[in-house]
């Protein structure tokens, strides 16, 4: 039977995901290390400074990790992705979002806030090289204006500030999406980033 643990070094609980998960049970960190095994729901708390170590060792031992941050930023929810989480979410969320937080991570999606999610996108092309050494064969399968929209929203560019840049609308961006991530059998645009940054070479 799958657990639900809530790991924090501070708060008792947080009663939105109480109120989603009923059967959710609070653990500290190092508890969590212990417990949590392959297809847990793991929701950790970034309440103390060892989290992105906790983050990455429960995610090794296979459980489902979301991170929850009453401060939540661009910077932290890139550290909580590359510790292994599945989802980054602001701990205050209603139950219905966490719920559909849940339901992502659970298919092996990644959940990030939309506000945050284009820089974070562009922080991890950043942080796999960028544009430096892009895959052509992929690339020359786009079109010359989808390879401009590839990039720009690599680089994280929102869709507007996409539109803006190549001077065209918001629709034709999301458009030009559509058929990018078909052509490159791409789901988001993190997986966008990955297939560029030849990262799902490694992970395939």
């Amino acid at each position: 039977m799958m657990a639900v643990l809530f790991v924090s070094q501070r708060r008792a609980e947080v009663p939105r995901l109480r109120s989603a998960f009923p059967d959710v049970r609070r653990v500290t960190p190092d508890q969590a290390r212990v417990m949590a095994d392959k297809g847990d729901r793991v929701w950790l708390m970034t309440d103390h400074s060892d989290w992105p170590v906790v983050a990455t060792e429960v995610a090794g031992q296979g459980a489902i990790i979301v991170v929850m941050s009453l401060a939540p930023s661009e910077a932290e929810a890139l550290k909580a992705l590359q510790a292994g989480a599945r989802g980054y979410v602001h701990a205050l969320s209603p139950p219905e979002l966490l719920g559909q937080v849940a339901l992502v991570t659970h298919h092996q999606g990644i959940w990030v806030p939309a506000e945050l999610l284009s820089k974070v996108v562009g922080g991890a092309f950043t942080a796999l090289g960028g544009s430096e050494n892009l895959p052509q064969e992929s690339l020359s399968m786009l079109t010359e204006r989808e390879r401009a929209v590839a990039l720009a929203v690599a680089e994280g560019r929102t869709n507007k500030e996409v539109a803006r840049q190549l001077d065209i609308t918001e629709r034709t961006v999301k458009a030009h999406l559509g058929a990018i991530f078909r052509k490159l059998g791409v789901r988001d645009r993190m997986q966008l980033v990955l297939r560029l940054a030849r990262q799902d070479e490694q992970i395939a």
